[in-house]
């Protein structure tokens, strides 16, 4: 019986192995964690509106009934192409046939990895939980601080990078402060909470149309939230964000900054040891193959795929359809008939800006405002895995919308009483919160 390994069970990962569930083959999934996450909705969990059970769901569980299929948590450190393996991390070695990667992305600061403590990404679970304690924490130590510029400082956030994420984010966060939060608070307003959205580009969400784009700007600017374009950020400390813009060196005190402005393929496509594009994905061929390895699928954010004279873009809805066709290809190759090449089709773009607020692009029909918000609503439910999920977000949601309340605003980790810093002096308790 033909082995096959795929290494991640996002959404490309998934995909593959249901695609081979009736197939006279064993398979192996490895993912680093135990679950599958529906990552669109990943900002809703670190900004408190769902909690981590409403967009994930554990691997074993999905997969119970497909009986040719093993599950493992692990983390693959190495492939071996020409001797057709892959190491664990704890040097496990694993055999393959044919080998799906799916290993995903993963936070890119352009060559300044040491601002990641900093200006943490939105990738994982854990990014959202340490995201949304970050935001809670900022609004508890402003509350408990009484230099005016110092309260300020944890009043202000950043949110930099304004593609989908950036600005999901950007707008959900001018929500908690306006409407979230208030009356909770005795000795600060939260509704004076200012939200930054930094832009290195001329306009918010580039890869829309920009008639789409500048609706999607002014949603933002009437939410409250503080839109900056033309702003290349250029530092980032414990306390401020330093940029450039039109006007030169600016400087911007914030002690809340959340990254999104770029993305890089996971590292593990350098073992694969076949030429990659500049943000490190393996470029493959229109079977999705490597050069050299036609046993070998790459797909999901991971491959620098072309489809119809166009780079095929990093979304769920590619990486669902390469996981498809890598896996019927594996069949074709083992049944010896001719392998098919991966067309993407574009259903759609959705971005959703904020309450009643986002923008549409589904074929030639362009929309926005509160018809792109309540499209936006049906088809993200819909697409999420299993009915409880669908459930636990249509309730949540419900219970948003009518009374602005977020349900998982609980902070797990207890502030030390007496925060030290690397040489064992006592610091600042607002500057202990990494």
């Amino acid at each position: 019986m033909h082995h096959v390994v795929i290494i991640g069970c996002g959404f490309g990962g998934l995909a593959a192995a249901r695609e081979l569930a009736r197939a006279d083959v064993r398979i192996t999934l490895i993912d680093r964690s135990n679950h599958h996450l529906f990552q669109p909705l990943l900002y809703q969990v670190a900004t408190a509106g769902l909690s981590a059970p409403a967009i994930s769901a554990p691997i074993r569980s999905i997969l119970a009934d497909q009986r040719n299929l093993t599950s493992l948590m692990a983390a693959v450190t190495d492939i071996d192409v020409n001797g057709k393996a892959v190491t664990l991390e704890d040097g496990t070695r694993i055999d393959y046939d044919y080998l799906v990667v799916a290993a995903g992305s993963t936070h890119s600061y352009f060559g300044h990895d040491e601002w990641a403590p900093l200006a943490p990404g939105l990738k994982t679970l854990e990014d959202a939980f340490d995201i949304r304690r970050r935001i809670l924490m900022a609004f508890e130590y402003a509350e408990r601080e009484t230099d005016p510029a110092k309260r300020a400082e944890w009043l202000t956030f950043t949110v930099i990078g304004a593609g989908a994420t950036g600005v999901e984010m950007a707008g959900t966060l001018i929500e908690i402060a306006r409407h979230t939060l208030s009356g909770e608070f005795r000795k600060i307003d939260p509704h004076a909470a200012r939200v930054v959205l930094l832009e290195g580009s001329e306009r918010v969400l580039g890869a829309y149309p920009a008639d789409l784009s500048e609706k999607a700007r002014l949603q933002l600017q009437k939410l409250g939230v503080d839109v900056r374009t033309s702003s290349r950020v250029t530092d980032i400390d414990a306390e401020c964000v330093r940029y450039t813009d039109a006007a030169g060196e600016q400087r911007l005190a914030s002690r809340t900054v959340i990254w999104s402005a770029g993305v890089a393929a996971s590292p593990l496509g350098k073992a694969l040891g076949v030429p990659l594009d500049r943000a490190g994905r393996v470029q493959v061929s229109p079977e999705l193959t490597i050069a050299g390895h036609p046993e070998v699928f790459v797909i999901g954010d991971l491959a620098a795929a072309i489809s119809d004279g166009k780079p095929v873009p990093g979304v769920s809805p590619a990486a669902k359809q390469m996981g498809r066709v890598a896996g019927r290809n594996i069949l074709h190759r083992i049944a010896g008939t001719a392998l098919e090449s991966f067309q993407y089709r574009d259903y759609g773009s959705l971005a959703t800006i904020g309450r009643k607020a986002a923008i549409a692009m589904v074929g030639k029909f362009k929309f926005s405002g509160y018809a792109a918000w309540l499209f936006w609503l049906f088809v993200h439910v819909y697409f999420l895995i299993g009915f409880r999920n669908r459930m636990l977000v249509m309730s949540d949601w419900a219970w948003a919308y009518m009374t602005f309340k977020r349900s998982a605003r609980v902070i797990s980790t207890l502030v030390p009483d007496h925060p030290v810093d690397a040489n064992g002096e006592r610091k600042p308790v607002e500057a202990a919160r990494d």
